[in-house]
């Protein structure tokens, strides 16, 4: 628009009645009148910004647009989307922008450039919103401890009258006053805790304090005759222990007991009859 205001005409509404090849060149530019030789010459020249003005890797994917509109129509459909993808690339971020919030470690400045992001999104998708939106866009979007300020804003200015930049400006000067602040907060903070861990600590103490006060406090009587009575019910387990394997040794003996002549049992060797035998045999 800055070189000619005729050039935009012809990169959106194209060269008309002009039969170009796929070079852009005419049929026979001979036979135009002088306004067709205007248009031709520049459509040209419009044609010339946009080869100088993109690589030319982007240039061989429509050097075989004959026209200005074609290669820019290429353009727009490689990077911005079929009109589908620009609906839906659109209703994405009217969601982030309904959606949007300042985060609690996030600053004026940042929380207004990831903002204006979002709004310059919008605007190339032809979905803006108009400076009121904005203005209450982002005192919603502040977390509760903005909460003061905001409701001063809302008393004290009109929000439909109320710029972006006024907003933000005002934003910043509560957010230094704010920062003043907290340094004093967070030592408070760190003091209070360090208090609370020295107070659990001394619970658990006391705790373990009462605990043996406790079990130094029950009488000794009572510690004795349990003590006794559990030294008795082990005496009563070994006695029937020792008594258990006395029986098994004397029932085994006794088993063995007998005659040991030729290993046989179930007798005396007074009373064996072989030995008997054996003797009046040598007698005779």
């Amino acid at each position: 628009m800055g070189l000619d205001d005729e050039l935009w005409d012809i990169l959106e509404e194209g060269v008309g009645d002009l039969a170009l090849v796929e070079e852009g060149a005419t049929i026979d530019r001979k036979k135009h009148i002088p306004a067709q030789k205007k248009l031709y010459k520049k459509h040209h020249r419009m044609r010339g910004i946009i080869v100088a003005s993109i690589p030319r890797t982007e240039y061989m994917k429509m050097s075989d647009k004959s026209t200005a509109k074609a290669m820019f129509a290429s353009l727009c459909a490689n990077y911005e989307g079929s009109k589908k993808v620009r609906e839906a690339k659109a209703l994405m971020l009217v969601h982030q922008y309904e959606l949007f919030k300042m985060k609690d470690d996030e600053s004026i400045e940042e929380m207004y450039s990831r903002f204006q992001t979002l709004v310059s999104g919008l605007q190339i998708l032809k979905k803006s919103y108009v400076s009121s939106d904005h203005v209450s866009k982002i005192l919603r979007s502040l977390p509760a401890r903005w909460r003061p300020k905001v409701t001063a804003i809302e008393e004290a200015k009109d929000l439909h009258t109320l710029s972006v930049e006024d907003l933000v400006s005002s934003l910043k000067v509560h957010e230094m006053s704010l920062n003043e602040h907290e340094p004093s907060k967070k030592s408070k903070s760190i003091a209070l805790s360090s208090k609370g861990k020295s107070s659990k600590a001394l619970k658990v103490i006391e705790s373990k304090e009462e605990s043996a006060d406790e079990d130094s406090d029950e009488d000794p009587t009572e510690k004795m005759t349990m003590l006794s009575n559990k030294l008795e019910y082990l005496a009563k387990k070994n006695r029937k222990f020792l008594s258990r394997r006395s029986g098994y040794k004397s029932s085994k003996k006794e088993d063995q007991k007998g005659c040991f002549n030729r290993k046989k049992f179930g007798h005396f060797i007074v009373d064996c009859l072989d030995l008997q035998k054996e003797k009046s045999k040598s007698k005779s």
